[in-house]
């Protein structure tokens, strides 16, 4: 059953989240764009603001109306809350006796999580909890992650989620989701997805939602599915990439490709990371770090023997064949949700959908050529 919340009472579910010891995260305007940081209310949150995304480009804009979520992502993903940049994996004085970390996670509600955003984390918690051994550090801060989601009305020009088997519209996976409306009232369609989720929501000035605004709801995410039809055809891509190891394409991308780790910063999924040691000055203490890490960094293929891929052609092909290809083999789930973030944040515009366009259109040439 879905209930209204009034745009007036966004801070209500605020007081709500706090009463119960939790620490907000949600978007907020900063250096020019929507990032993911602390928040006291909903005075925080980017009303009126939307973003203007391309190839190597991203803008904020003024919208003509009050919409509290009108944009689609930031260059911040929810990675950063569940899998720290950097986590202190032990610390140990001269006695050598090593002083192992208690992860400092806390009670977090991430507010204004997106679906494809959702299919990030649970594709993070097939990596970090799905198998044999469990990331304990990810499984704290996990446990104590409260998620308000907000169904996407607003895709930019590079969201693609419906191609790799995503919606605009949640349908598991959260505590409570949102769905934003702005006509005849500034109100939000709410839906409890946990017993947590209900909790909150009793504490909440809701009214039931008549059909009205069930069907006000169902249009906001029919047309952002709308929008974007038809932006990447991913059928069979697993098997194209791994029958295209050795295309020109790669040649073509390596070309452009400055091998600086952007898409693999702000992707929502990738989690490569590397091990650091490092000791004070005074040489009292030292410590061993886990921090993130890319496949494009020519150190990161390092190993005895030698480098497994000392080219950009080679790291580049790495990058997308795991994130399209092998990541299936290995964990179920393609490596990409279809946000875009790859692509806007990417100093030189490369697009992975015109990427895999390129393989796949050289294959049928080559097809045609021996038939």
């Amino acid at each position: 059953m879905a209930s209204i919340l009034a745009r007036r009472d966004l801070d209500v579910l605020f007081e709500a989240l706090r009463d119960r010891g939790y620490r907000i995260v949600g978007p907020t305007v900063r250096d020019g764009a929507i990032v993911h940081a602390e928040i006291a209310a909903a005075a925080d949150l980017p009303e009126g603001w939307t973003d203007e995304q391309a190839p190597a480009r991203y803008r904020l804009a003024r919208r003509e109306d009050d919409a509290v979520f009108g944009y689609s992502v930031g260059p911040h993903s929810w990675k950063a809350e569940l899998l720290p940049p950097r986590v202190r994996l032990w610390q140990a004085g001269r006695d050598l006796e090593p002083d192992e970390t208690v992860p400092d996670a806390v009670p977090t509600a991430f507010v204004g999580v997106r679906p494809c955003e959702l299919a990030a984390i649970d594709v993070q918690d097939r990596v970090f909890l799905g198998g044999r051994f469990q990331d304990g550090d990810y499984a704290a801060r996990r446990a104590q992650a409260f998620i308000v989601t907000v169904d996407c009305g607003d895709p930019s020009d590079l969201c693609f989620c419906t191609a790799v088997g995503g919606s605009p519209l949640a349908h598991e996976g959260f505590d409570l989701a949102l769905t934003e409306l702005l006509e005849p009232e500034h109100r939000f369609v709410v839906r409890a997805g946990s017993s947590a989720g209900e909790a909150v929501l009793a504490d909440l000035p809701t009214r039931e939602a008549t059909a009205d605004d069930l069907e006000a709801a169902h249009l906001v995410v029919a047309r952002a599915a709308h929008e974007m039809e038809g932006r990447f055809d991913a059928e069979g891509v697993h098997d194209l990439l791994l029958r295209n190891l050795e295309s020109p394409a790669w040649a073509d991308v390596a070309e452009r490709c400055l091998t600086c780790g952007n898409c693999t910063l702000v992707c929502p999924t990738c989690f490569c990371t590397h091990v650091v040691d490092a000791s004070s000055l005074d040489g009292a203490t030292a410590e061993r770090s886990r921090v993130w890490d890319t496949c494009f960094s020519l150190q990161y293929a390092e190993m005895h023997g030698g480098n497994t891929r000392p080219t950009p052609r080679s790291r580049y092909r790495q990058w997308l064949t795991h994130k399209l290809a092998t990541w299936e083999d290995q964990f179920g789930t393609l490596g990409c949700v279809g946000c875009g973030r790859c692509i806007a944040w990417c100093p030189v515009g490369i697009d992975i959908r015109e990427e895999v366009r390129a393989i796949r259109a050289e294959e049928e040439t080559n097809v045609h050529a021996h038939a």
